[in-house]
């Protein structure tokens, strides 16, 4: 048996798959793919995934080129996704198509685009990225002849909508598609869906460190207020005392990559281990991958700390800030003269609202940072200054 290969009773099973939104005919004729491996690889050829090598992750257009962006955060999750199904039995094709899809709906600039768009929407509906991401593989992104959307498995659109729990008050966007397609909101997700979403959370907590560091706004003695990370770094100083500082660092994220992973690993093998079906997992009625309770806490510690001295940086709120104008001073622009908008994208603007905001923030959420700017000197004749900061 091929390691790895084996799959477990609680494990989503592609030849069980609930289907898809529009049945086709014809799957098999590309390749002997399963239905997951098909949904994978139509999320990595897709339009949507491609733009998120220009899309903020931590840093708002980066000019260096070793900072993260969306798309090679994405690649970073899918890997820890992997490895985490693998050891789990899971379905690794599926996981790693959730990981690799999970932020697709995030517009130019992060959460700073978010909000500008959010308020835009104020009175249509609001915008919600994780909402987005699922109107983006539904609808917006269309490569077929015959069908919109990627056109996925239910499971993957279940996993995307509901990774971080049952969805209880679904916003518009997500109501509009479950009304087509039902998801089974109130129900937590398959353990690929949560475990990739703890892949999301183990990625960015490290990485985003590795990135805080290079960019200057973290320091290590910072770091080091944190006492499990005071232990690593010692550790990390004993193994590899004739290491350069820098390689110690990266060093430091590894170990805290593997003692998040290998702690989620053996704690959700115990809350799993007699559990007979993918069915049992969603009326279990609380979310089965977990860390350990020390792990938890640590963990949201961190989280916190990585708010107060990096995300809530005085000089990333002001970066922040700026891009939030620049996409609201976009939406203000195309609502005033269509004519700004791509050609396809001005055919198609509906002539009432909701459905005209709705469409405008369609076409602003798919931009990436790079194009959002040079609409916005096309739109304004304005050059928007300090929208980078590392």
């Amino acid at each position: 048996m091929v390691p790895g290969s084996f799959r477990a009773p609680y494990a989503a099973d592609p030849t069980r798959t609930r289907g898809r939104e529009h049945p086709t005919a014809g799957d098999g004729v590309r390749g002997p793919r399963s239905a997951f491996q098909r949904d994978r690889d139509r999320i990595i050829h897709s339009i949507a995934f491609r733009r998120l090598a220009g899309k903020t992750q931590v840093f708002v257009a980066p000019d260096g080129d070793h900072y993260r962006v969306r798309l090679t955060h994405s690649l970073e999750v899918a890997q820890i996704g992997r490895t985490l199904a693998r050891a789990l039995q899971l379905d690794e094709d599926l996981t790693e198509a959730l990981c690799l899809a999970h932020d697709i709906g995030h517009p130019p600039f992060g959460h700073s685009g978010e909000d500008a768009l959010n308020a835009a929407l104020a009175e249509h509906g609001g915008f919600d990225h994780n909402e987005h991401c699922l109107r983006t593989l539904m609808r917006l992104d269309s490569p077929y002849c015959d069908v919109p959307g990627l056109n996925l498995s239910w499971e993957v659109l279940e996993g995307l909508a509901k990774h971080n729990g049952p969805v209880t008050r679904p916003g518009w966007a997500l109501a509009e598609l479950d009304a087509a397609f039902p998801l089974r909101l109130g129900e937590h997700a398959s353990l690929e869906a949560q475990v990739a979403s703890l892949a999301d959370d183990i990625a960015y907590d490290n990485h985003d460190i590795d990135d805080g560091l290079r960019g200057g706004f973290l320091h290590l003695d910072d770091l080091l207020t944190l006492p499990e990370l005071a232990d690593q770094w010692r550790d990390v100083e004993r193994r590899h005392p004739c290491s350069n500082r820098q390689a110690q660092l990266r060093e430091l994220v590894r170990t805290q990559i593997g003692l998040m992973v290998n702690d989620l690993i053996a704690t959700t093998r115990a809350r799993i281990a007699t559990l007979k079906s993918v069915d049992e997992v969603r009326a279990a009625g609380a979310p089965l991958a977990t860390f350990s309770p020390a792990m938890a806490e640590y963990e949201r510690r961190l989280k916190q700390f990585m708010y107060q001295r990096l995300y809530f940086h005085p000089e990333q709120k002001a970066t922040a800030a700026r891009a939030r104008d620049v996409v609201a001073r976009l939406f203000a622009a195309y609502r005033a003269d269509p004519a700004l908008m791509g050609e396809s994208w001005r055919a198609t603007l509906p002539e009432a609202e909701p459905a005209r905001g709705r469409h405008i923030a369609d076409y602003i959420a798919g931009m990436t940072d790079r194009f959002a700017i040079q609409q916005f000197r096309r739109a304004t004749g304005e050059q928007p200054d300090g929208l980078t900061n590392v």
